[in-house]
């Protein structure tokens, strides 16, 4: 039996909704070997982040060359990565390493509205990073900052996704999350030639922490056990809305999802809310 595995670069979530992880729950789940390299530590629970501590960007390299070097993962994806030094350690190591299963979640403000990623750091995901990319699941806002366009319509997330695409990402999911409209939430994904929409019913919940790490992980999990991107994001669409519809309630404020749902459903165990 070949293990699949997959790595995730990444802050770390004190309160263990998102980030690293997030990421490493989703890779378990489905059955995937994961393993992390840190970007930064955060203290953050439910009702927000209370401080961002930034690692060197000599020990974001060490850690990358560390798993490059004898592990070989099969899909890698991002997270928070903070700083334009970081980025472009990313995107060097993604291509001396050659990571063609490369997943980019552009995490850039946390749920309660604390920046995650340097402003100036956006142009470098853009014009280093993407290009690299196989998926690239930016929500509205962060679509909004890479393209530097305003996304109000299903036809303004087109023309983001088209815009991503041109950057060299081979596919782009804007996550419908955020949209205004309150029914259903719609995904667009674009592979440069034909837009696909995932629709799902909208959850009224605010337990939605961490929702981005979760998708793009279970992107990356399919990709390394060798789906294409369009089954690989299916599945992600099927995690995500499981986690969210069966939530664990827990915290005073946006709270985290539940990982475990999409696999207890699976199974047979039908509603596993406390």
């Amino acid at each position: 039996m070949t293990i699949k595995k997959a790595l995730t670069i990444a802050g770390s979530d004190s309160g263990g909704g998102a980030g690293i992880q997030a990421d490493i729950k989703t890779f378990q789940e489905l059955g995937v070997y994961g393993m992390s390299a840190l970007t930064a530590v955060t203290a953050q629970n439910t009702l927000g982040v209370q401080g961002v501590y930034p690692l060197e960007a000599e020990a974001v390299a060490r850690q990358l060359d560390s798993v490059g070097e004898d592990l070989g993962p099969d899909a890698v994806k991002t997270g928070m990565l903070f700083s334009p030094e970081i980025v472009r350690i990313v995107a060097d190591k993604a291509q001396q390493y050659q990571w063609r299963n490369l997943v980019v979640d552009p995490v850039m403000i946390a749920k309660g509205g604390a920046p995650l990623l340097q402003q100036e750091a956006v142009r470098t995901v853009v014009h280093y990073l993407l290009p690299l990319a196989m998926v690239v699941t930016p929500n509205i806002p962060e679509a909004e900052l890479l393209t530097d366009m305003k996304i109000t319509t299903l036809q303004q997330r087109e023309e983001a996704a088209r815009r991503l695409v041109q950057t060299g990402a081979r596919y782009v999911v804007i996550k419908g999350g955020h949209a205004a409209e309150t029914e259903p939430a719609v995904d667009v994904l674009f592979d440069g030639h034909e837009f696909m929409y995932l629709e799902s019913p909208r959850i009224p919940t605010r337990h939605t922490h961490g929702t981005g790490c979760t998708f793009s992980a279970a992107v990356a999990a399919g990709l390394a056990q060798g789906h294409s991107a369009y089954d690989a994001i299916r599945t992600a669409k099927l995690f995500i809305q499981a986690a969210i519809e069966d939530g664990l309630h827990i915290g005073g404020g946006h709270g985290p999802t539940n990982h475990f749902a999409y696999q207890q459903r699976k199974r047979g165990a039908g509603d596993v809310r406390p």
